[in-house]
């Protein structure tokens, strides 16, 4: 029973680790689009966020499942419960790299090079998104705190980016526009962030039993 019950775990690290690739690639792909003006690029990140619908979906009921037939106890249990919570963060993820490609695909060829900060904020919540899903799955709380500490670069990323823009637009009025959506793009980073956050805390959860 419990051969079986650790194969049905291992299925769901792997379809946790997937979900998060696929996080990681919207991200990715919108990060690329806003420094390249790809609009093409930015309409590819669509598909993706709905497998990571799906995705969502099949994980839910896989945990039911283990929930259910396997009527698991104390740290099993809040392993189980913390998926159901991480992927409920992983799904809003895919949701706000959607609405960031959507975004692009306004700004009808403009890049976010103007604004050097956003690049790297993306990257840094590209970075947090992956190491706080590695964190689930090796059940490791240094990484998930490390995650949470990170969260701290990115809002100040996005602090630099407002007040970059906001020179933007003294300087050059006309570019008013242009300047609040990059201002919507990096909120969305720092959302991601924040979620990456949350994911991180649940995986302290899950070894601990102890959460915020």
């Amino acid at each position: 029973m419990r051969n079986r019950f650790d194969e049905q775990l291992a299925k769901l690290n792997t379809e946790m680790i997937e979900m998060g690739a696929l996080c990681e690639e919207a991200i990715a792909l919108a990060s690329k689009a806003l420094t390249t003006g790809d609009v093409n690029l930015a309409e590819k990140v669509v598909p993706i966020s709905s497998d990571i619908d799906h995705k969502e979906r099949d994980i839910e009921s896989h945990c039911f499942k283990l929930i259910l037939q396997q009527q698991p106890v104390a740290k099993d249990l809040r392993q189980i419960s913390a998926a159901l919570k991480m992927i409920t963060d992983m799904e809003r993820i895919g949701d706000q790299a959607e609405d960031i490609a959507e975004i692009i695909t306004y700004l009808q060829g403009k890049t976010a090079n103007e604004t050097v900060h956003i690049k790297d904020m993306a990257a840094e919540t590209i970075t947090m998104v992956t190491n706080s899903v590695d964190a689930y799955v090796k059940q490791d709380i240094s990484l998930a705190k490390s995650v949470i500490e990170h969260d701290d670069l990115v809002d100040e990323y996005f602090d630099r980016i407002k007040f970059s823009l906001i020179k933007m637009i003294s300087k050059t009025p006309e570019n008013g526009e242009y300047a609040l959506d990059l201002l919507m793009i990096a909120k969305y980073f720092e959302r991601i962030g924040d979620h990456a956050t949350n994911i991180a805390e649940w995986v302290i959860y899950s070894v601990t039993g102890n959460r915020k």
